[in-house]
């Protein structure tokens, strides 16, 4: 059976502007990195169709080894639905030597109204072998404590 990591948060903002923290380039890079790296987005064409190229930099790579670099994860990630402001669909590449990184992972963002809130929850499909559950569910919900305080704080 095909492995699913997700992770939810129910976030304090309404889900358009979660919705619009999901495609904005400058928001991306800023809540995106989960805890104990930073991000660089190097093209953005934020469509159906369209996607990204987000360099992910390790601050201490000594624990944890890139997949593209000793010190970086490099990933190509195509938009395969924006259905706003309900839903984000990604397909993710990442730039790799190593075939147990191989692959295209499918992320799904799923925004859904919960009072004066939004709850969002993660899905992802298709997830390489060498990423592991508790690392990759660990940082899933880093980055949505990142978004969070990100909308939260405008």
């Amino acid at each position: 059976m095909d492995r699913i990591d997700s992770g939810s948060r129910v976030i304090a903002a309404p889900p358009a502007t979660v919705y619009n923290a999901l495609l904005d380039r400058a928001a991306l890079e800023a809540w995106l990195p989960p805890e104990g790296m930073r991000g660089r987005v190097e093209h953005w064409d934020p469509r159906p169709g369209g996607g990204f190229r987000m360099t992910l930099t390790y601050l201490d790579a000594s624990d944890a080894p890139g997949k593209s670099s000793d010190a970086t994860d490099v990933v190509e990630v195509g938009f395969a639905e924006l259905l706003p402001p309900e839903r984000v669909v990604q397909k993710a590449v990442f730039e790799a030597d190593d075939p147990s990184f191989a692959g295209t992972m499918t992320m799904t963002w799923q925004l859904t109204a919960a009072g004066d809130g939004t709850d969002v929850t993660v899905t992802a499909t298709g997830v390489p072998s060498g990423i592991g559950q508790p690392d990759h569910e660990a940082g899933i919900a880093s980055s949505l404590a990142n978004l969070a305080s990100f909308v939260e704080a405008s």
